[in-house]
């Protein structure tokens, strides 16, 4: 279990500075009506948004690959899933996250921005960060949709090939006992993955004008809130 509880932990530990970034300046927006903020605050928030938002990508991919591990060669996973893979795979997906959005952050942060300034969002996020630019954006979007892509779409693909794999596996389980507890081990990382990805792909992939700006918003708040709370259920049903 050492791996598993090593990857709840930094989840958790991410989820935590995750919350941290946004909430408290919404709540200033919403209940003290303090709906400023600094142009290098605002970069910030973003980086900071999006860096955690691509590691939990990594890290559920990370986290689907040590219940294949688990369930579909379970004799030999202590060797395969040692605590050094474990803990190179878990800094590897902190270190490239925080990489590749440093760069679009610079890029974004050389952008001149026109007046009023305006975000019509509850924190700083890529797309009204661009659409207040007063200059030539498709370099900027290139590169940042070409890291998003990286960090979001093949952890899914990863993802989804070993829960393939899984299901295929539980299904020639003869027993129902043993089914039901091969699906219990994986049924919290699955409903973090369904909430994580399903707001993601309703905030980003759903074109804008098929999607209310109020809808956008609403899917931003479940990925930015709701999902952290699924953490404490994870250690639970994985204790």
């Amino acid at each position: 279990h050492e791996p598993m509880f090593l990857l709840l932990v930094n989840l958790s530990f991410l989820e935590m500075w995750y919350t941290t970034n946004i909430v408290p300046k919404m709540l200033l927006i919403i209940i003290a009506e303090q709906n400023t903020i600094s142009v290098a605050g605002c970069l910030a928030q973003f980086y900071f948004f999006g860096s955690l938002a691509a590691t939990e990508c990594l890290l559920l991919a990370v986290m689907s690959y040590d219940r294949y591990l688990a369930i579909c060669k379970p004799l030999r996973y202590p060797v395969l899933m040692t605590g050094h893979l474990c803990v190179w795979l878990a800094a590897s997906s902190w270190f490239c996250c925080f990489f590749l959005t440093a760069i679009t952050m610079v890029l974004l942060s050389r952008l001149p921005f026109c007046a009023p300034n305006e975000i019509d969002h509850f924190f700083c996020d890529f797309t009204p960060l661009i659409h207040l630019s007063c200059t030539d954006t498709s370099l900027t979007e290139t590169i940042a949709y070409a890291a998003s892509s990286a960090v979001t779409l093949v952890p899914f693909l990863l993802i989804t090939a070993s829960y393939s794999c899984i299901l295929a596996a539980v299904l020639r389980i003869p027993s129902g006992t043993g089914r039901q507890k091969a699906f219990s081990t994986c049924s919290s990382h699955l409903t973090s993955v369904t909430v994580f990805y399903g707001t993601l792909i309703a905030t980003y992939l759903v074109p804008s004008a098929n999607s209310p700006q109020l809808l956008r918003k609403g899917s931003s708040l479940l990925y930015t809130i709701l999902t952290p709370m699924f953490n404490p259920v994870n250690l639970q049903n994985e204790n």
